[in-house]
């Protein structure tokens, strides 16, 4: 399996993104996909997770900003965020997991301005 996330970049305070996490390979139709973020000198966090069938689940940080979405047919997953804020600037990485199997993309960089 393979990720590759994109659409990260550079925003003001208030701004919004929409990342995406393209799976590529053999993806096993029941998965749970997710967002993770690391900002310099942290560890990294949990942000949104979403299932193969759609149930989600957030970090409260990010609850009524962000939404967590996908698209099993195209085996996409989706970060759409809205009021962002300087602490929300981070690497963002995409990750699959079946079972106890976890697959990780690359990473994305997301920067807000203040």
């Amino acid at each position: 399996v393979q990720l590759q996330a994109s659409g990260g970049g550079l925003v003001q305070t208030g701004g919004s993104l929409r990342l995406s996490c393209a799976a590529s390979g053999s993806v096993f139709r029941i998965n749970v996909m997710g967002w993770y973020r690391q900002a310099p000198g942290k560890r990294r966090e949990l942000v949104a997770t979403i299932t193969s069938g759609g149930s989600t689940n957030y970090a409260d940080s990010v609850k009524g900003r962000f939404t967590i979405s996908r698209d099993n047919a195209k085996s996409t997953m989706y970060l759409q965020m809205n009021s962002l804020k300087p602490e929300d600037t981070a690497v963002y990485y995409c990750n699959l997991q079946v079972g106890s199997r976890i697959w990780w993309g690359q990473g994305t960089q997301v920067t807000v301005s203040s």
